[in-house]
């Protein structure tokens, strides 16, 4: 095995288990890594504030530990100071919200302080839970009550698999020659600045760390990790992971609730 100086993980169905807490396994084996020198760095839809608490659970803070967020919107230190941010404009947010407004669609957006905006008057529950889980605000706003040069990090199509089935193609078709668009799950179709992705990333961090992919090994499980383990010398998919996943990994562990990083990390002798 390379000599990995950089273990980059997905967050969702990935380092948690599908009881959204790390296990102890999985705990021990990346504190281990950590104590090695290796970075492990949390690589997550969801903003600095949405991981946070894993981070602090795994014993990752300062300036020399990284996250990359908003699905490679944004690459920042664990405190963070931000390395790389890349934002949606305010026509493309505009349109977004009518969009939305047009499709009966739940949305929202979310700026780099984790802040989530809607003006979705009967607001989604899983807007609701995407502000709960990032221990953010939410609040009900147009873009005309929204200061003129407002730039969200992300925006994102929420709702049953049903409906984001229905609109996807509609989204792909008015927005995907201007943005990075990738279903996040079942319930998340995320719009991003499109120069995003995980992939994108991890390169902007590699390079400022100076460390190549062959140095970086990856875990994911879903189609919003495929840019992630393009990049990497090295990637996982979790048993629990989609067929695409797996499909473009180089190895396939045990599942998030059968301490399938912890497998992994043994596996390839990096711990």
């Amino acid at each position: 095995m390379t000599d990995i100086k950089l273990i980059a993980t997905d967050i969702d169905d990935t380092l948690l288990t599908s009881h959204g807490v790390i296990s102890p396994a999985t705990v021990a084996a990346l504190k281990t890594a950590l104590a090695a020198g290796i970075k492990v760095v949390p690589c997550s839809g969801r903003p600095l504030a949405g991981v946070r608490r894993y981070m602090d659970t795994l014993g990752i803070d300062g300036d020399e530990q990284y996250a990359i967020t908003f699905n490679g919107g944004v690459v920042e230190t664990a405190s963070g100071t931000v390395i790389q941010t890349l934002s949606l404009s305010n026509d493309l947010y505009r349109r977004l919200d009518a969009f939305s407004t047009t499709e009966k669609a739940g949305y929202y957006v979310l700026d780099a302080a984790s802040t989530v905006f809607t003006s979705n008057k009967d607001v989604d529950r899983y807007t609701v839970v995407q502000a709960w889980e990032n221990r953010a605000g939410l609040y009900i706003r147009t873009p005309d009550e929204m200061p003129a040069d407002f730039t969200p990090v992300k925006a994102a199509f929420v709702g049953s698999t049903a409906e984001l089935d229905r609109i996807e193609p509609a989204v792909l078709a008015a927005f995907g020659d201007e943005a990075y668009i990738v279903r996040a799950g079942k319930n998340f179709l995320e719009i991003m600045n499109k120069d995003a992705g995980k992939g994108n990333g991890l390169r902007a961090l590699t390079a400022a760390l100076n460390l190549t992919p062959d140095q970086v090994l990856v875990f994911g499980d879903e189609k919003n990790d495929l840019p992630m383990f393009d990049f990497a010398g090295t990637a996982v998919a979790m048993g629990n992971g989609s067929d695409l996943a797996k499909s473009h990994a180089d190895y396939v562990t045990s599942s998030n609730d059968e301490d399938g990083i912890a497998a992994a990390l043994k596996h390839l002798e990096i711990i």
